[in-house]
């Protein structure tokens, strides 16, 4: 069970739901496929086979690493809540009530228009900012923290 369905209120429901975007894979893959795997290969043509464990392990500890990354990041819009939560073992959770929620900033480059992803800046009452990069559809996002603060679910 995800953070967010662990930590709803009474009659609160989820309205929109969404998580890092899948290039947290990118360097992982590249490193792999342009260093270990080519290490592993030389590895297993020698007479040293035994030695094309190491840069495996590499490569599963890269990919591993980056796989907890996005499945422990959830970015959600609830009927009451702006909820963002990063982490495993040192957690960041922040959660604002729909009412608290002064602004949301989205910046995305060149790249986060091609692919779908860009930072979120959530500003709450008080001018606190809590910067989230990386995220998937981060105008959807946006769109469907208005769209809950607009439809009166606020407060």
């Amino acid at each position: 069970m995800s953070y967010v369905d662990q930590h709803l209120l009474p009659n609160e429901t989820v309205t929109f739901k969404t998580t890092l975007h899948w290039k947290v894979y990118v360097w992982p893959v590249l490193l792999s496929a342009l260093v270990c795997a080519p290490l592993i290969v030389l590895a297993l043509r020698r007479e040293h086979k035994p030695l094309a464990a190491a840069p495996a392990l590499v490569i599963v500890a890269l990919l591993g690493a980056a796989f907890i990354r996005r499945s422990s990041s959830e970015y959600a819009v609830t009927s009451k809540r702006v909820i963002a939560k990063v982490g495993v073992m040192q957690t960041r959770s922040v959660e604002l009530l729909l009412g608290k929620v002064e602004g949301i900033t989205v910046t995305q480059g060149v790249m986060g228009k091609l692919f779908g992803y860009g930072e979120i800046v959530i500003t709450g009452s008080g001018g606190t900012k809590e910067p989230f990069d990386g995220i998937q559809a981060p105008f959807d996002f946006r769109r469907a923290v208005q769209a809950a603060t607009d439809g009166g679910s606020a407060g």
